[in-house]
């Protein structure tokens, strides 16, 4: 958790604040073990517990905000990106643990107040033995969770275990928050090997590890022994056997062009005998296929027997880790703006809803209203630019028109003088 402040003391509400979510914790600490949780509540000191990593030169900077509207100016504080189309790497420690035997949550939350258009916003879990320095996109993780955006086609949420090396994404289409304001973000991986993925508290996605992400073989595979009927006909349709070809269907593709000359410049020695050229023939129909209808012998698709697979082989520990050790963030974004906040490392399911509703659920309602009132403001701003500039026109257009009748008037009194 967020460290005392340094000198200088605290304003009142904040330290009252502080008091209060440390309280909270410790009474859940009776039933739940807190291995990391991080809200920024201490300034500046969030850049001794967090560290960026050094793997290339230009990598993007985080800053501690609540961006451009909030619940609370404090509490709502997190790590901000804030260059547009960079690569991020960021990463706190905390004291190793390994969550065998135990259900393991990981929440935090997201605002893409900037409406992203494409990048990430995910975290990643990693052993003790990450090299925070070197954090990038090629670094070895556990699990890999959170929203990802990108353009029209992409917004959904991963959720990637690693298991014996190699990443396992989860098969079910989870759709992430695409409106701009703080969401939570919550996976509970249960050492029964289910799952749960929750948004705002909410659950959107549960099931078996093992069904749901290709860690190990299938249970059953189709019996090799077993071959499908030979009069067993699996065919929706046939060809219509009393269709016939027209007489007139066969054509060739390409006719000669006989309306073409032989150009005057044309030189046989040269260039060979000379020839009509070929063109496209505007009766040429394609290959002829009879009709299709439905097959009166359909029986549908053969079930193929199954059997076990004996190349499958349970393993009731895929849900588990040694070591967790490091939270960190290793992302690309093309437009910045994404802030991370009320990071949560648990064993206990109902502290970190209970922690949930506590933050994101205290501050986004205020929140919420806070971006309505910008917007209101805004659009009544551009409404009154957009007045004022009507009214320079139309003043304009009045000037211009009073110098035009002026100039008649001149033009009219030297008329009358000339003639």
């Amino acid at each position: 958790a967020a460290g005392p402040r340094g000198r200088g003391g605290r304003a009142p509400a904040v330290v009252a604040l502080r008091l209060a979510l440390l309280l909270g914790a410790a009474l859940g600490s009776a039933r739940a073990t807190v291995y990391f949780q991080e809200q920024f509540l201490d300034g500046a000191n969030w850049q001794k517990r967090w560290m960026n990593s050094e793997y290339k030169a230009d990598l993007g900077k985080f800053k501690l905000t609540a961006g451009k509207f909030y619940g609370d100016p404090v509490r709502d504080k997190g790590l901000q990106t804030s260059e547009n189309s960079k690569f991020y790497a960021i990463s706190s420690r905390f004291k190793p643990f390994s969550n065998k035997g135990k259900t393991l949550v990981i929440q935090y939350t997201v605002k893409h107040e900037q409406k992203i258009d494409c990048g990430g916003g995910y975290v990643k879990i990693f052993s003790s033995d990450l090299d925070q320095k070197n954090l990038s996109g090629d670094s070895h993780y556990y699990i890999m969770f959170g929203p990802d955006i990108c353009g029209s086609e992409t917004k959904k949420v991963h959720v990637i275990l690693n298991y014996k090396n190699k990443p396992h994404p989860i098969k079910k289409p989870i759709r992430c928050k695409v409106d701009g304001y703080t969401h939570l973000y919550t996976l509970i991986i249960r050492p029964d090997q289910t799952y749960e993925v929750k948004i705002d508290n909410e659950m959107v996605a549960s099931g078996n590890l093992e069904d749901d992400l290709d860690f190990l073989p299938p249970r059953k595979i189709n019996d090799p022994t077993v071959r499908k009927p030979t009069d067993w006909d699996d065919r929706i349709q046939i060809d219509d056997p009393n269709d016939i070809k027209p007489e007139d269907w066969d054509e060739p593709e390409y006719i000669m062009d006989t309306s073409a000359e032989k150009p005057e410049d044309w030189d046989d020695a040269a260039n060979g005998e000379w020839h009509y050229p070929m063109v496209k023939n505007p009766l040429y129909r394609g290959e002829w296929k009879p009709r299709q209808i439905d097959n009166p012998n359909y029986r549908g698709v053969w079930p193929h027997p199954q059997t076990d697979n004996p190349n499958y082989s349970p393993d009731f520990s895929i849900y588990s880790y040694e070591n967790i050790s490091v939270i960190g963030l290793d992302i690309w974004q093309v437009r910045a703006g994404t802030i991370f906040d009320n990071f949560l490392i648990t064993d206990d399911e109902v502290y970190a809803e209970d922690f949930g509703d506590e933050t994101w659920g205290e501050t986004k309602g205020p929140e919420k209203e806070m971006n309505i009132k910008q917007t209101e403001e805004e659009q009544e701003r551009e409404r009154v630019a957009e007045e004022k500039y009507l009214q320079q026109r139309f003043k304009k257009k009045l000037e211009r028109k009073k110098e035009s009748g002026k100039d008649r008037a001149v033009r009219n009194t030297i008329e009358k003088e000339e003639l």
